[in-house]
């Protein structure tokens, strides 16, 4: 089955076959999707480097190599330097700090978002503790993002939430996780293979909850929204089938790495299922270019401004780095952007 949807992925158009940057990831992703690895897929080195975010190697930019000298230096430490040493170089400095913000942000507009803690699906090399609940770097991320969408609205309000790009599914269980009671229905629509690690981390996350996984969606058939499962991983294409309203479309990083004119294709889809709000992460000064010796670039960087532009019936209400999106030791702006549907 994997092997239909992954042709039919390369026949589905340049609007929906993977761009330059995940044409170049795609024979590295594969040998993950098989059985005996598939379950691990959260320590295996090709999901880590496009689609598993960590604070710690290989995120934070030291191979292992460059890790273990910097760990040997412990030896010769005291306690407390050798804890700081380890804190710093496994990702839990930093982990600790986006925990904070998170805490300090949802103590007034969303305190239901302290109810999550990420399951171990897929085996993680790298998730962190606090207050006896589980994170890792991409749930931390989303969180932050839905804590700065709080600033803006009520969150118990949204109940469809689409999102185009989802990585493994962290979004979705975030939501199932902190629903509390309400008929939350997340839909993931993504490239193969990457939607397959999706849709397998989701079904394994949950067994109480209703799933439409990516062979669901494969026939054409159009659909309503509101006669989805709750939770729904569809590949890119079936977009084009979706019909009714969402309530949010959430974009983190995957649009950075597409070209234009594939993000305008998705956006004018975002537009007619007319969501009330936008939540999007993207880089301000854009994704670097694609060259011979960068080989997982762009042709042409997405900018901020070029959002605000493919979104007419939408305002800008909200962009942040510092606090809740993140800025790269060398000076790169990760952007959360929040957009509202105007009234007509």
């Amino acid at each position: 089955m994997e092997q239909r949807i992954l042709e039919m992925s390369a026949q589905a158009g340049p609007l929906y076959a993977p761009t330059p940057f995940w044409a170049a990831a795609i024979a590295q992703l594969l040998p993950d999707l098989a059985p005996d690895r598939l379950h691990e897929f959260r320590s295996q080195t090709a999901p880590l480097s496009f689609f598993v975010p960590t604070y710690g190697t290989p995120g934070n930019g030291f191979d292992d190599e460059q890790t273990s000298a910097i760990e040997a230096l412990a030896h010769a430490a005291t306690p407390k330097q050798a804890a700081a040493l380890r804190d710093w170089i496994s990702g839990r400095t930093s982990a600790l700090a986006d925990y904070r913000v998170l805490c300090a942000g949802t103590r007034k507009h969303a305190p239901h978002l302290l109810a999550f803690s990420e399951s171990n699906v897929g085996a993680p090399i790298e998730q962190f503790v606090f207050d006896d609940r589980v994170y890792s770097r991409s749930a931390l991320n989303y969180l932050m993002g839905l804590t700065y969408l709080a600033q803006f609205t009520d969150l118990t309000k949204i109940e469809n939430v689409l999102e185009i790009g989802g990585g493994f599914g962290t979004l979705g269980e975030i939501l199932m996780q902190t629903s509390d009671g309400r008929a939350m229905r997340y839909l993931n629509v993504d490239i193969p293979p990457t939607c397959f690690f999706a849709d397998y981390y989701l079904r394994h996350a949950f067994d109480d909850i209703t799933h439409h996984g990516v062979a669901d969606f494969i026939d054409g058939k159009d659909r309503n929204i509101k006669d989805l499962a709750q939770l729904n991983v569809l590949p890119n294409w079936a977009i084009e089938n979706l019909h009714g309203k969402i309530d949010l479309f959430v974009n983190f990083i995957s649009f950075q790495e597409m070209e234009p004119q594939v993000v305008h294709n998705y956006l004018k889809h975002i537009d007619r299922l007319a969501p009330q709000w936008i939540l999007l992460r993207n880089l301000r000064e854009g994704k670097q270019l694609r060259s011979e010796a960068h080989p997982y670039g762009v042709d042409e960087p997405i900018l901020s401004d070029f959002y605000g532009k493919q979104l007419p019936n939408y305002k800008l209400v909200g962009s942040d780095a510092a606090v809740f999106g993140f800025i790269t030791s060398d000076g790169f702006n990760s952007e959360l952007l929040v957009f509202e549907r105007m009234t007509p």
